[in-house]
């Protein structure tokens, strides 16, 4: 889509680290667990109003996304939603989870302990991601 742009917010939060065919993909700031954002291009805040071919679209980058995350990451546990109360713009949380986690089993959105990723692992992940997903991802 012409004109798309990532809200704000998104983009101060996370590491934009590529595309994939129907969305971004973004790395949220917060290495304390994998978490990981799918925003789809397009102006539609609901997957329900999104066409056919795109709703199918994005649940395969979902599933790819999450076997990613489920290979990569010591986890248990997968957190996939799309919540949107705070920012509008359609995008989809897929969130690696474990007992050992810092906020288990309470959910991660909204909770203020942070600990920032380094380049130098946000670099090892995007690498990692285009090893897995081959050219399905093209890395920013």
């Amino acid at each position: 889509m012409n004109g798309f742009e990532l809200d704000s917010r998104l983009v101060k939060d996370c590491y934009v680290l590529g595309k994939l065919n129907v969305s971004f993909l973004l790395l949220m700031n917060n290495s304390l667990v994998p978490w990981f954002i799918l925003v789809p291009q397009t102006s539609e805040a609901e997957i329900s109003d999104l066409s056919k071919v795109d709703q199918a679209g994005l649940l395969k980058e979902i599933n790819v996304l999450s076997a990613f995350v489920k290979s990569s990451f010591d986890i248990t546990k997968l957190n996939v939603a799309a919540i949107g109360n705070i920012v509008s713009q359609l995008h989809i949380h897929v969130v690696g989870r474990n007992p050992s986690d810092y906020c288990w089993p309470n959910v991660v959105w909204g909770t203020v302990e942070r600990k920032p990723y380094s380049d130098k692992r946000v670099e090892e992940i995007t690498k990692a991601l285009c090893k897995q997903l081959g050219d399905r991802f093209l890395p920013c």
